[in-house]
């Protein structure tokens, strides 16, 4: 009895598995990345509303034809130099894509991109798998 308990949960779990770990139907197993854009820059004002809107048209929108979203924050970081923390305005953009070959590189070339636009030191990125159906 304890074999055929053990070889049922066995198969159940290799079924599970076959069908993907998404809870809901639909779904599929797909990567999330959330890039923190800070707006600040040294020596002039922070990057305009028209300044973003042209580097998601002619940078994020073409590695990312697919979708993604845009959300105002506001960010916080340590300076060590200046030995406080820095609060400015920010842009997220949240994305939700298939697992591929390039998207590492889509990643980087859209936070370069960014540095080197509007001379910033960095950009964050956050990235998970998660389960999502559009």
């Amino acid at each position: 009895m304890r074999r055929a308990g053990g070889a049922l949960l066995a198969w159940l779990a290799v079924c599970g598995a076959a069908q993907g770990a998404c809870p809901v139907r639909g779904e599929h197993p797909m990567i999330e990345a959330q890039l923190f854009f800070g707006r600040a820059i040294d020596g002039r004002g922070p990057v305009t509303q028209q300044e973003w809107s042209d580097f998601a048209a002619d940078v994020v929108a073409k590695d990312f034809p697919d979708g993604f979203t845009i959300l105002d924050g506001e960010g916080a970081w340590f300076d060590p130099d200046a030995k406080s923390t820095i609060h400015e305005d920010s842009k997220i953009a949240l994305i939700v894509t298939k697992q591929s070959p390039g998207l590492s590189a889509k990643l980087s070339h859209v936070i370069e991109a960014y540095k080197a636009r509007f001379h910033q030191h960095s950009v964050g990125l956050v990235t998970r798998p998660v389960c999502a159906a559009f």
